[in-house]
């Protein structure tokens, strides 16, 4: 099959577009033919290895994890025996490492039917930005009907899903984006806009019950000011590529670390937990029309490389989808 390969950490010419065996699933996993997989920064960070620190986890010399790409849409060819509730013709989407393949193996818990209102292009960009944008709102902040929601990165793929959600729970939603997205995140739903470059909201004036940074750019006072009395701040790193960096994002949460437990406010940080339940919740509200993705471009799968090169320096807005 063909697939997108890096053998090595650095820019997207480390990538590498040729043949490879199909994957085998194990008993607990399910073999799915792709049909689309969308960019994340998740995929660029593991391409550079940044932050350089990150790399005990990622691969000390490369990726751990050959095959770049991590949601994806398609169908089912094959389940492994300890599988159930799921089978070959089913059409899914999910996460998995090497999602831009021909073919990608998945847990069994980590798919779920595509929403059946959606293209697999559409289905694709979902699994990991909406999982992260419903872990930080729900379960993380907590954010229920009549709080207000500041979503800094608010035209990003998580962000996009953040605003939409937060509409959902019933918040009043300030949507944080440059000037060219401001009536994208309109159009999501925002309550209000800000635009960063004529507005710094740390130094604004207003409080929000909880902000969503998806971005790092202010430092963990600036964000504070921001909040409530006692609010909540949760923090995703985000951002784009700037050259490389020994700690990146995890700076400001080790300065989180050293103030969560003398502050009244919540300063918290967002967790990856992936799972079919919230495949399902992420899959319901699709299908209700609470939540749409907003796809701002498409590239074969052959031109990968491409489309995570335009994620990790042009501040895409939305998502970037690869099809196959």
């Amino acid at each position: 099959m063909k697939a997108v390969i890096q053998d090595r950490y650095g820019s997207a010419d480390v990538l590498e577009f040729r043949d490879v065996d199909r994957p085998v699933p194990a008993a607990d996993e399910v073999l799915v033919r792709v049909h689309a997989a969308s960019v994340n920064a998740y995929d660029w960070h593991l391409m550079h290895g940044d932050p350089v620190i990150g790399r005990a986890m990622m691969g000390l010399r490369r990726p751990k994890a050959p095959v770049r790409g991590r949601d994806f849409a398609g169908v089912v060819e094959s389940v492994g025996s300890g599988v159930t509730g799921i089978g070959p013709g089913d059409e899914v989407y999910g996460e998995a490492d090497g999602a831009f393949a021909e073919y990608v193996c998945a847990k069994d818990g980590m798919v779920g039917p595509k929403p059946a209102n959606l293209t697999f292009e559409q289905a694709a960009a979902i699994p990991l930005a909406g999982n992260t944008a419903l872990i930080g709102l729900r379960d993380v902040a907590g954010v229920r009907g009549g709080q207000t929601v500041l979503v800094n990165g608010a035209s990003g793929g998580v962000g996009t899903f953040a605003v939409q959600l937060g509409k959902a729970f019933g918040a009043e939603v300030t949507a944080v984006c440059s000037t060219r997205n401001v009536e994208l995140v309109r159009s999501l739903g925002a309550d209000h806009v800000i635009d960063y470059r004529q507005e710094d909201f740390t130094r604004a004036g207003r409080r929000y019950d909880v902000v969503l940074d998806l971005v790092g750019n202010h430092s963990l006072a600036g964000f504070r000011r921001a909040l409530t009395p006692t609010g909540t701040l949760v923090l995703s790193g985000g951002g784009v590529y700037e050259g490389g960096s020994v700690v990146g994002p995890m700076g400001l949460f080790f300065r989180r670390r050293l103030a969560a437990p003398f502050a009244r406010q919540r300063l918290l940080e967002l967790p990856a937990r992936q799972s079919r339940a919230n495949l399902a919740v992420l899959r319901e509200l699709a299908e209700a029309g609470k939540i749409a993705p907003v796809v701002e471009r498409t590239y074969p799968l052959s031109e990968a490389a491409e489309a995570i090169r335009y994620v990790e320096v042009e501040h895409a807005r939305a998502k970037v989808v690869v099809t196959v």
